[in-house]
């Protein structure tokens, strides 16, 4: 037991390391953990399966997937040696470039098979190093699935059904002696294709045109198509055995000329070091922050905007969910951007919990609660909170307008959306970004080439319908998203960005706060009834100002315009003609200009002249002449009125319809209750019940903490060494742990346990328990009394009292030298 041996599975290797290489093989597949495997033939076993190698193939970088292929068509076992001079070749046609290549190879290829061995795709010593069985299927050449090598099978596995009669004749034409044994034969052939010195000799007699067609086949597809006649060249390789039959109408060129024509490299193009991420230019790292800080500010009072003008209550929600392209439309012309843009905004709001649907019968959207907490925090932690859910969101806004695996067309809002790779490669964006100097902005295109050699199996998604790399597309994505959110600033990534994914949003906001705007107390009145805001505005006066005007433009300034509607609404909101004078006259650093007074007291003199209430609804009105007015007009023929009284009409239509109708009539009704009263409406009122924000669709099991791991690896150890021990019979006679149950009468088991006690020792037993479900453990009795045996359960790796007459029979282990 004291010597030490080579593992002869991969069981036998994990058992073989210590507890800190099997908690980073959790980590780095933490599939593994669902659930914790009862020992470690069981963890080998799950990390055998065809969807956890997948998954772990998919999380390497390019070059340790090189490896991996390589490995993939090198024999099992393989020396390292044969690794490497499959990456590196065998030196024939090296130069200056090749050197250099090789040297960067060999420093990186230990990195690459520790990664491997880590993953326990690898497994064995160097001198037999396995690739485990079902990477070697997925990465290994087939007609089905050629390998990403290039490479074709071997010359055994090409010539496994080929006669012995043929066999003979193709090592006649390639001037071998003749032998009637097929292995024999075959070994003779890939000897040849071996040996570089009578290989070249052979291709030396080749005509020009069959050594085109190995270039053709030399770094793959290895399969080519033939005809019944073929042409001399194509005949000349395929007497010579150098393109073997797969078919009637195929052929394959074999493993080993390919890599004698490749100089034993197995890819053309071994790529050991990731690239550089080029600078696309550099800028001052100021500018670079208070550009972000301006474009954060923009984006916290675009999303604010975006959810008052919901404050009403927001567009319908389609059948299937979703905005239509008709609200899209809509709501990209009230922030004045485009559609993709209006897209990522509402996305954004309602990754981070501020916008829901109401859940009422006619679902709308609307904002939430939250919004109304959100908007009392001042800017930076506004901001933070956009950046933080952004971060974390799995759905993918630049998905909108396409289509799902059925073929149906991808929604703002609605279902689908979801990618659960998008917060990994936002956040791997942004560390690239990182690792540059403060203020150098990114050439995209070698950002993306990083990205591709850092996950190269994870770039198409075949969840709805992907078929183009999705990563870059996430990439692209969320450098245009980040500009606009202000995460960067000219390109750049900002200082208080690079403190949120470092420090947290504390330090973030902290840095922002003094880059950020202070907000003004006052506009500038102009004659033509617009408003001049030079800058942010406070929030009461912002409110009050987007009730009373309309916003006409936006930028370094805001211009609002008043109109006869927006006063109205003001007035309808509460406001009297004499508080919106005091109002401008409050804010304003011009006079009031005599066009805006006038506009304001008209308003008000019409305003409420005309009452609406519930009837089906009635228009009340003190003055005859404006009733009869209505009714000559045409216009009023949709609202079904008909007069009551002198200074009445009732309608067939709600109250609501008829308040609307009358307004776009040109007149100003007010709406009254039972009593009389003129109704006050007040804006912002409408909000969903209590939302939480959308939970991110994670990407396969969570990594485990420092608490899980340790206790999933002593839960291991423990099964495992409950599954391994030897134990003895009656008759002291060491066997393996057998399927059923020890049995011994109830008072040896008494004596036995309670001499185990006294000596310390572990014991084996088996035991039912109340469900009556039977099992195998392996215990160390601590105390034995009433009826009852306290122990150290090395299966489940904790202190566990077992009831006596629950315990089938007791068996003492074997020694260490019996075992």
């Amino acid at each position: 037991m004291g010597m030490t041996t080579p593992p002869r599975t991969l069981a036998e290797a994990l058992r073989a390391r210590d507890d800190e290489s099997l908690a980073g093989l959790l980590r780095a597949r933490p599939d593994l953990l669902s659930p914790v495997p009862n020992d470690i033939t069981q963890l080998a076993t799950r990390a055998g399966t065809r969807a956890s190698v997948v998954r772990a193939l998919e999380h390497l970088d390019r070059f340790a997937l090189q490896t991996a292929e390589a490995l993939a068509v090198a024999p099992d076992p393989a020396p390292y040696d044969t690794l490497l001079a499959l990456l590196t070749g065998d030196g024939q046609d090296d130069g200056a470039d090749r050197d250099d290549a090789g040297a960067a190879i060999r420093d990186a290829a230990p990195g690459a098979l520790a990664t491997l061995r880590e993953q326990a795709l690898v497994w064995g010593e160097d001198d037999r190093l396995r690739l485990v069985r079902t990477a070697r299927e997925l990465l290994a050449p087939s007609p089905q699935h050629p390998s990403p090598t290039g490479l074709g099978p071997t010359v055994a596995e090409a010539t496994s059904g080929m006669s012995p009669g043929r066999l003979q004749e193709i090592l006649v034409a390639a001037g071998l002696p003749a032998t009637h044994d097929p292995v024999s034969a075959v070994a003779s052939l890939s000897a040849l294709f071996t040996d570089r010195t009578r290989m070249g000799e052979l291709l030396d007699t080749a005509p020009v045109e069959a050594l085109s067609v190995l270039d053709r086949l030399v770094w793959g597809p290895p399969y080519g198509e033939v005809t019944p006649n073929p042409t001399p060249p194509v005949k000349w390789l395929r007497d010579r055995g150098l393109l073997l039959p797969v078919s009637t109408r195929t052929v394959v060129l074999p493993r080993e000329a390919a890599l004698h024509l490749r100089a034993g490299r197995a890819h053309r193009v071994p790529e050991p070091l990731p690239p550089a991420v080029v600078a696309l230019a550099t800028r001052d790292p100021q500018a670079v922050d208070s550009a972000a800080a301006g474009q954060a500010f923009l984006a916290v009072s675009t999303v604010e905007e975006l959810l008052t003008s919901w404050n009403g209550g927001g567009p319908p929600i389609l059948r299937a969910g979703g905005l239509s392209v008709r609200e899209l439309k809509r709501i990209a012309a009230v922030l004045d951007v485009s559609e993709p843009i209006a897209v990522f905004w509402l996305e954004l709001a309602y990754a981070a919990g501020l916008l829901a649907s109401d859940g009422e019968a006619d679902e709308r959207y609307a904002p939430t609660p939250a919004y109304d907490d959100w908007t009392e925090l001042p800017v930076q932690d506004r901001w933070v909170d956009l950046a933080t859910a952004w971060l974390a969101a799995t759905r993918t806004a630049g998905l909108v307008g396409g289509q799902d695996a059925k073929g149906r067309a991808l929604s703002a809002l609605g279902p689908e959306l979801d990618r659960s790779a998008a917060p990994e490669v936002r956040r791997r964006v942004l560390a690239l970004l990182a690792s540059l100097d403060p203020g150098t902005a990114p050439d995209p295109e070698t950002l993306l080439a990083r990205l591709r050699w850092e996950r190269p199996l994870r770039g198409a998604s075949a969840s709805a319908g992907d078929t183009t790399d999705l990563r870059s597309r996430i990439a692209l994505w969320t450098l245009n998203e980040s500009e606009l959110l202000g995460i960067t600033g000219r390109g750049a990534l900002s200082s208080q960005s690079r403190a949120l994914l470092d420090s947290g949003p504390a330090k973030a906001a902290a840095l922002l706060a003094p880059l950020i705007p202070e907000p003004l107390g006052h506009v500038l009145l102009q004659a033509d009834l617009t408003a001049v805001a030079p800058g942010p505005l406070e929030r009461p006066l912002a409110d009050t100002l987007s009730v009373l005007a309309e916003i006409e433009s936006k930028g370094g300034a805001t211009v609002y315009r008043f109109t006869p509607g927006s006063v109205r609404r003001a007035l309808d909101a509460g406001q009297s003609a004499a508080d919106l004078h005091a109002f401008l006259a409050a804010h304003s650093r011009t006079p009031v200009p005599q066009p805006l007074s006038y506009l304001i007291d008209d308003v008000a003199r019409r305003h409420g002249h005309l009452r609406i209430g519930a009837a089906s609804a009635y228009v009340r009105c003190d003055d005859e002449a404006v009733l009869n007015e209505i009714l000559a007009d045409r216009r009023s023929a949709t609202l079904r009125l008909r007069r009551l009284a002198p200074t009445a009409l009732a309608a067939q239509i709600d109250p609501a319809s008829l308040l609307e109708g009358l307004r776009e009539m040109g007149y100003a009704p007010a709406a009254e209750s039972a009593e009389g009263d003129v109704l006050i409406t007040r804006a912002g009122t409408r909000r969903t019940p209590p939302r939480t924000p959308p939970v991110p669709v994670p990407e396969g099991p969570p990594v485990p903490d420092g608490t899980l791991l340790g206790a999933a690896v002593r839960a291991i150890r423990a099964g495992d060494t409950a599954a391994t021990v030897v134990r003895k019979d009656a008759d002291s006679t060491p066997t393996a742990p057998a399927g059923s149950l020890p049995r011994t009468t109830s008072a040896e088991t008494l004596a036995t346990v309670q001499a185990a006690a006294m000596t310390g020792s572990a014991v084996w037993i088996g035991y039912v328990n109340a469900d009556g479900a039977a099992s195998q453990r392996v215990i160390a009795p601590v105390r034995v009394e009433g009826g009852f045996v306290t122990a150290y359960d090395h299966t489940a790796d904790e202190v566990r009292t077992y009831p006596l007459h629950r315990i089938t029979g007791v068996a003492e282990l074997a020694d260490a030298e019996d075992a």
